[in-house]
C-alpha cells in the first residue's frame, strides 16, 4: 500500500494548514489512520489518530487546534491544523493500517511532509 501526503509548507504563527494522505493499493479496508511528527533531534510522536468509526484522539499539545478526519471511500486522512505555533515545526508522517484484499494486514507510512511555522 502506498501513501501519498500533501499540504505541508511554510506558514506564519497563527496560520493554518491542511494535510492530506491518500492510500492506494489492493485494499480491503482501513482500520486506524494517524498523523505523527518528528522535529529535528526529537523522537517521532503521535499527533492525532482516528478509528474506522470516527473516534479521534489527540496529543495534549495540539488539542483544540488540530482536527483529524477521514474519508473511508477514498482511503484518505486529513489533518486540519489551526493556530499553528513555531513548536509545531516538524516533518509530518501519516500512517494507515488495515487489511489487503488478500486478507493480509498492512501498516504503511507516508513519505513525510515538512511543516514550518515561522514566528
Amino acid at each position: 500500500v502506498s501513501l501519498v501526503e500533501s499540504g505541508g509548507g511554510l506558514v506564519q504563527a497563527g496560520g493554518s494548514l491542511r494535510l492530506s494522505c491518500a492510500a492506494s493499493g489492493d485494499i480491503f479496508n482501513v482500520h486506524g489512520m494517524g498523523w505523527y511528527r518528528q522535529a529535528p533531534g526529537k523522537k517521532r510522536e503521535l499527533v492525532a489518530s482516528i478509528t474506522s468509526g470516527g473516534s479521534a484522539t489527540y496529543a495534549d499539545s495540539v488539542k483544540g487546534r488540530f482536527s483529524i478526519s477521514r474519508d473511508n471511500t477514498k482511503y484518505t486522512v486529513y489533518l486540519q491544523m489551526n493556530s499553528l505555533k513555531p513548536e509545531d515545526t516538524a516533518v509530518y508522517y501519516c500512517n494507515q493500517e488495515g487489511l489487503l484484499a488478500a486478507m493480509r494486514v498492512f501498516n504503511s507510512w507516508g513519505q513525510g511532509t515538512q511543516v514550518t511555522v515561522s514566528s
